[in-house]
């Protein structure tokens, strides 16, 4: 009996100092890959291009001014501030050169009307679902437009600057770390003004805008 005793005791003894030499078991989880980040807040520069025209029907159907159209492009600067995880403010200045232009003729006098440059500076608030924003933005615009009129073989020209209001939204897509992509339409309105010491008057320009862009982001 008591060598039973002592051959179970030897090999339990065995199996414990085997088993205090085997490798500990790990139980833990493999790491997780972090998603991508995408920072919308901050400064961003940019360009874009796109095309405009008027569309006024009434006025082109008596050969007035309200068939404009033709492309633009230019730089865009502006800066987001994230308000909550998902909403976005921000404030956007562009400019643009230009040539969207109309020809009206008033026998004996042909003219042509031609916006060479516009600009807007905006508020801008959106939605961001990673990286995805939506927006709306409106505020203040600006253009340059000249007014030829030709007769007898000579022209006379002037330009004046037209100031009034815009607005619209689109669709910007972060595609790599600080680079976005972005599709926006506009509807700008920048009013009537006079030419030609106050003898020639240009009637509201109205211009729709849809642009293209890409924006680096700092």
């Amino acid at each position: 009996m008591n060598l039973k005793l002592t051959s179970l005791a030897l090999v339990a003894s065995v199996v414990s100092a085997a088993a205090a030499d085997l490798p500990a078991r790990s139980y833990s989880k493999a790491p997780v890959a972090a998603g991508p980040t995408y920072n919308w807040a901050g400064l961003y520069i940019g360009v874009q291009g796109g095309y405009a025209w008027q569309n006024d029907a009434a006025a082109a159907a008596v050969g007035a001014f309200g068939n404009m159209k033709g492309g633009f492009g230019g730089g865009t600067v502006g800066y987001n501030l994230m308000v909550t995880p998902n909403m976005l403010l921000g404030i956007e200045g562009e400019a643009a050169a230009a040539n969207i232009k109309q020809t009206a003729v008033f026998p004996p006098v042909t003219w042509v009307d031609t916006t060479r440059a516009f600009g807007s500076i905006t508020g801008r608030v959106g939605y961001v679902a990673g990286p995805v924003l939506i927006y709306g933005k409106g505020g203040v615009d600006f253009a340059n437009n000249k007014m030829a009129a030709t007769t007898a073989g000579a022209t006379v020209t002037d330009a004046q600057t037209h100031v009034g209001w815009t607005g619209g939204g689109g669709v910007e897509y972060m595609f790599a770390p600080s680079w976005s992509l972005k599709g926006e339409y506009l509807y700008a309105q920048f009013g009537n003004k006079a030419y030609f010491a106050n003898t020639v008057q240009s009637g509201d320009l109205k211009l729709h805008t849809v642009k293209g862009g890409i924006n680096y982001h700092f």
